[in-house]
C-alpha cells in the first residue's frame, strides 16, 4: 500500500470516528461512572466490534444485507431495541451514587465487572447492520486490486483500531475528567438522563427507519 494512499485513510477514518456516536457516548458516560482505567474495557469491546464488521463485510456479508432488505431491516430494529434498553437503563439510573472518578478511596467494592463493561462496549458497536454496508463501500477505494489483498486489509484494520481505540480511550478520559462535575446528585442524574435520552433517540432512529 502506498503511503499517499494510507495517510488519505487515515485523515478519513480519524474525521469519521472523531465525531461522538453510541460507543463514544457509552465511553464517556463509563469513564465518568468507573473512571478512565476501567472504561478501557468498554473502548476495547467498542473496538472489537468495529473489526468483527470489518470481518464480516470481507467475508461478503456487507453485499448479502445490501441486497436482503428483510434481514437488514431486522438486524437495524434489533439494534434500536438494544440501544433503547441502554438509554432507558440509563435514564432510570440514579444520581446519589458518585462517580469513581471523585471517590478518593477509589474504587467501590459494587463497581461492575469488566467483562460486562466489555460486553456493552461490544453490543453497542455491533448494533448498528448500516456500519457492514459502510466498510464493504470504504474499504475498496484504498485497495489495490492488483496486490496481494490480505496485507492491505490488515493494515487497514490495523489502522482504524489503533485510531478507534485511541479516540474513543479520550472519550472515556473526558467522561473521567469531568467526573467531579457531576458528583452533585442532582447533576449525576441529569448526565444520565441526557444519556439515556440519546441512546433512546439513537435506537428510535434505527428503528424509525425500519418499515
Amino acid at each position: 500500500m502506498e503511503l499517499l494512499t494510507w495517510l488519505t485513510y487515515v485523515g478519513m477514518i480519524v474525521a469519521l470516528i472523531i465525531f461522538p456516536g453510541p460507543v463514544a457516548l457509552l465511553c464517556t458516560s463509563h469513564g465518568l461512572r468507573f473512571g478512565r482505567r476501567r472504561a478501557a474495557a468498554t473502548v476495547c469491546g467498542g473496538t472489537l466490534a468495529s473489526l468483527a464488521l470489518m470481518g464480516l463485510s470481507s467475508l461478503g456479508l456487507g453485499a448479502i444485507l445490501a441486497t436482503s432488505e428483510t434481514a437488514f431491516h431486522l438486524l437495524k430494529i434489533a439494534g434500536g431495541i438494544y440501544l433503547v434498553i441502554l438509554g432507558l437503563q440509563a435514564w432510570r439510573r440514579s444520581g446519589d451514587e458518585p462517580p469513581v472518578a471523585t471517590t478518593a478511596t477509589g474504587p467501590s467494592p459494587t463497581t461492575t465487572p469488566l467483562p460486562r463493561l466489555f460486553r456493552q462496549g461490544f453490543l453497542v458497536g455491533i448494533s448498528n447492520p448500516k456500519d457492514l454496508l459502510f466498510f464493504a463501500a470504504l474499504f475498496p477505494n484504498f485497495i489495490d486490486v492488483a496486490a496481494p489483498q490480505l496485507a492491505q486489509f490488515a493494515i487497514l484494520a490495523a489502522t482504524w483500531a489503533a485510531i478507534d481505540l485511541s479516540l474513543m480511550w479520550l472519550y472515556a478520559a473526558m467522561g473521567s475528567g469531568i467526573g467531579r462535575w457531576f458528583g452533585h446528585p442532582r447533576r449525576a442524574r441529569r448526565f444520565h438522563r441526557a444519556t439515556g435520552g440519546l441512546f433512546m433517540a439513537a435506537g428510535g432512529s434505527l428503528i424509525a427507519t425500519s418499515p
